[in-house]
């Protein structure tokens, strides 16, 4: 009998630990597990531990090590992400063989003195499923309660991996030392030196403390998501305080320009009746300066991108840069302007500035083209760049991802020997029937 239970703990259960702990492993990653890669984990696992005879500690230590491998290479999950559930993975099965390790030393005194051998064999193969059940039990509270829908910065998990590491140590502490491979019982089957109830009390407080950490991880991420969405809001008003004084400007500008273009007509019609033609044409010339500052030097059939093209292009040419623009876009349009502020203004922030870093006598430029096509509107934006090809991501790529993901939208980049790419893929929604015409 006693050779069925080491089958069946050192074999079975072993595998169905590594079968349920990968599965939600992969949940816990935000990736979705498949039953056929659970099975081959656990029984590859297994096979593990049994070439190099691994048992305890090291046997945990090579769960979470084929975990984090896992991870990155089939899920691509970055590292401080993997490494985190895989420790909190072994640690939900750690916590829960000792909560039952516990309970079965504490009922067995009870059923000693009846029958110490069958009694054990029930209290063993009964803490196995009680192990197991409560470590499903907690794999979903975590998923549940804990789980976050978008990672919090990399720092955030690195400090939340400290405590986490410090209670999977503790727990399995306990359990090589007090549930190890030899025991001592008193005559009434109680473990000699050890209280039980305290043990189950250490268990209970480190399983405890371990969802109040992912419990407030969680939170801290939500908190994070929010401090990024208050940033993008607060570049939005900017945007459009920034566009909204422009367009007062041009506003004030072509007012005052009706006001005046009668005396204007009148002056040009008495230097033509004169014939004084020379006068008439350097006035002429003289109103063009002035139509040039009511006119928009760029023109997209889209008024918002008139003024925001004009105005960041306009910034690059006063620092000599090249700038060329062919971008054409329907009006009225499904994409909300202020989108096309943050899309368009971060990236053209982002590309004057690679411009400003080049040496000066080097060829610097940008060009802007894009068209609609069906119900796809491309963008790219091209500029010259130092020519370093690792790309620092920082906050004004990530607010144009943010504002391309609700168009279900794509972003790419491309770095090539001194030059820059950024190509932008928008769906249009189709709000009107106008905007399909236009758009064909």
């Amino acid at each position: 009998m006693m050779d069925y239970l080491d089958f069946l703990s050192r074999y079975v259960m072993t595998s169905l630990e590594m079968l349920i702990g990968f599965w939600f492993f992969t949940g816990f990653l935000q990736k979705k597990g498949k039953l056929l890669f659970c099975i081959l984990f656990g029984v590859f696992g297994m096979a593990v531990l049994e070439v190099f005879e691994l048992q305890g500690f090291w046997a945990i230590l090579v769960f979470i090590l084929l975990l984090m491998t896992t991870g990155r290479m089939f899920y691509k999950a970055d590292f401080v992400s993997t490494a985190l559930y895989a420790v909190v993975t072994a640690e939900i099965i750690n916590l829960c063989f000792g909560l039952s390790n516990s309970l079965s030393f504490m009922l067995f005194p009870l059923v000693f003195k009846i029958s110490p051998g069958f009694f054990g064999i029930i209290l063993m193969g009964t803490g196995y499923i009680l192990a197991l059940a409560l470590a499903i039990l907690c794999y979903w509270g975590i998923q549940k309660c804990c789980g976050c829908d978008e990672m919090a910065d990399k720092k955030y998990v690195s400090v939340i991996l400290m405590p986490v590491l410090l209670i999977f140590l503790a727990s399995e502490y306990i359990n090589e030392t007090i549930y190890g491979n030899t025991m001592t019982t008193r005559e009434e089957g109680s473990l000699s030196g050890v209280n039980p109830f305290q043990m189950l009390m250490m268990q209970i407080l480190g399983a405890a403390s371990l969802f109040c950490i992912l419990f407030f991880y969680k939170k801290l991420a939500e908190n994070f998501q929010l401090l990024k969405g208050a940033a993008v809001l607060e570049q939005q008003a900017h945007f459009l305080q920034q566009y909204v004084e422009e367009a007062k400007l041009r506003y004030e500008k072509t007012k005052s320009f009706r006001h005046d273009i009668k005396n204007h007509i009148t002056v040009m019609k008495e230097l033509l009746k004169s014939q004084e033609t020379e006068a008439a044409l350097q006035y002429v010339e003289g109103m063009e300066s002035l139509t040039a500052d009511i006119s928009f030097p760029v023109s997209t059939n889209h008024p918002v991108l008139d003024i925001l093209l004009g105005n960041k292009l306009g910034i690059a040419e006063e620092s000599r840069i090249e700038v060329q623009c062919s971008l054409a876009v329907p009006y009225p349009c499904g994409i909300r302007d202020i989108d096309f502020c943050i899309i368009l203004g971060n990236a053209l922030d982002n590309a004057i500035s690679a411009c400003n870093l080049i040496d000066s006598g080097k060829q610097k430029y940008i060009h802007v083209s894009g068209k609609v096509q069906g119900d796809f509107l491309l963008i790219e934006i091209e500029n010259s760049s130092t020519g370093r090809k690792t790309i620092h991501e920082g906050t004004g790529i990530a607010n144009i991802r943010a504002a391309v993901e609700k168009y279900q939208g794509a972003i790419e980049i491309r770095t090539e020997e001194g030059k820059f790419v950024l190509s932008i893929l928008l769906i249009i929604p189709q709000q009107s029937e106008s905007i399909s015409r236009q758009t064909g």
